[in-house]
């Protein structure tokens, strides 16, 4: 198994450590808390991450 290549996300403010992480793989998204990251990770499918980013930035569907 590949370790998972962790990131801060881009929409985390620049705060210092008070921010999120994301590992991208081909299948899912996971998410955790930089300062507590013994407490595991959230996970969702790829398709789920993109249509939440998507809102994110707007681009849902019917968004203003």
């Amino acid at each position: 198994m590949t370790a998972l290549r962790w990131h801060k996300s881009s929409y985390s403010a620049n705060t210092g450590p008070q921010c999120v992480e994301v590992a991208e793989t081909r299948c899912s998204a996971r998410v955790r808390d930089t300062q507590h990251r013994h407490l595991g990770h959230l996970e969702f499918p790829t398709g789920e991450w993109q249509v939440f980013l998507g809102t994110l930035r707007g681009e849902a569907e019917g968004a203003d």
